[in-house]
């Protein structure tokens, strides 16, 4: 018999779909936060994260995805006057791993600290979804690299969007999801697919993070399916 498993695993919920169904405490043991700002809050509102980032923020689930996988999570850009409700940057990275230090994502979490420029030191995927102040939706590859290499070997632009269509709207939901499936990777935003990329097996195991940048959003219904 196929079995489908499927994690909701955004505050800790477990479900195995097979004939039973098994249930966690409601919790945020699954993630770890990088802040720039120290400033940094995550309230829970029943199933829903309020994150509000003053600065460079990234939060990782600390379980690393290997195979084929899915990761799919509702988020909202909040707009409402607030001093960090900023219309910019809701990005994301996927099969993130250190070259430095295999298998051990977080040895060089407290120097990366949520500083953008930090991150060029990983490998993975990236979306940027209405970057730079909300006029590019950039598709990235890192390689690993260090301060003294340029964009285009650390950090290539695979594809890029610049028109309203594909750019963030204030207060209004996105349902995000990111596919690793029979040797290529593929990233929607409601249903629509906006960046696909063939990859070599293994090259997505790794991490997943949400990255954001001064910002307020909502962020719910985080899943991952195997």
């Amino acid at each position: 018999m196929r079995k489908k498993i499927v994690y909701n695993l955004l505050l800790g919920v477990c479900l195995l779909v097979i004939s039973v169904t098994l249930q966690a405490q409601v919790t945020l043991k699954h993630w770890t936060v990088e802040d720039h700002s120290a400033k940094m809050r995550i309230e829970v509102a029943g199933d829903t994260l309020d994150i509000t980032a003053p600065k460079g923020f990234t939060m990782w689930y600390n379980h690393r995805l290997t195979g084929d996988y899915e990761i799919s999570y509702r988020v909202k850009m909040l707009m409402q006057g607030g001093k960090n409700d900023r219309l910019s940057d809701l990005n994301c990275f996927w099969g993130a791993n250190d070259p430095e230090h295999p298998g051990n994502l977080y040895a060089r979490s407290a120097w990366r600290n949520g500083i953008f420029p930090n991150y060029r030191s990983l490998d993975l995927f990236y979306v940027g979804y209405g970057g730079n102040y909300n006029t590019t939706t950039r598709f990235r590859r890192y390689y690993g690299g260090t301060y003294d290499m340029e964009d285009p070997r650390v950090r290539p632009v695979i594809k890029e969007y610049k028109d309203p269509e594909h750019l963030l709207k204030p207060n209004k939901w996105y349902h995000i999801r990111i596919c690793v499936k029979n040797g290529v990777t593929m990233y929607s935003v409601d249903g629509e697919e906006l960046f696909t990329y063939n990859i070599r097996p293994g090259e997505c195991d790794g991490q997943f993070g949400l990255r954001l940048l001064n910002n307020h959003v909502l962020f719910t219904d985080f899943q991952i399916v195997k």
